[in-house]
């Protein structure tokens, strides 16, 4: 059984899957604080940030189900960083959302599925 290509290559299929769907790619890695956010994307006047997970088709979790708890609320507070600090006073920007996209390898070949709006900012 072969391993899933490492996070990577799952962060840069996920940011041509956006591209390709009309998508800026604003920023890869970006840190906040001590969070990395993997995508930070832009189409229109949405904003989102895009946390980026990848698994085996055979893997115990499913991508989406990797996402914990305690990862989902600092993406919500980083969220509110980047609104208050960057994108709060431009009138261009509406909305900022935190989405999941989901890498799974199938006998290697990868399966994309991105959630808009998949974690809640509390």
């Amino acid at each position: 059984m072969t391993s899933p290509p490492p996070g990577d290559a799952a962060e840069e299929l996920v940011a041509r899957v956006l591209s390709s769907r009309g998508w800026t790619i604003l920023n890869r890695r970006l840190r906040v604080g001590r969070l990395e956010i993997d995508i930070l994307a832009r189409a229109g006047d949405v904003v989102a940030i895009v946390e980026v997970r990848g698994r085996r088709m055979d893997g115990w979790v499913s991508p989406l189900d990797s996402l914990v708890r305690d990862k989902r609320k600092k993406l919500g507070r980083a969220a509110k960083i980047l609104w208050t600090k960057r994108f709060a006073d431009d009138p261009t920007v509406r909305v900022m959302r935190i989405d999941a996209a989901a890498v799974t390898w199938r006998d290697g070949a990868p399966d994309v599925e991105i959630v808009e709006g998949a974690i809640e900012v509390e």
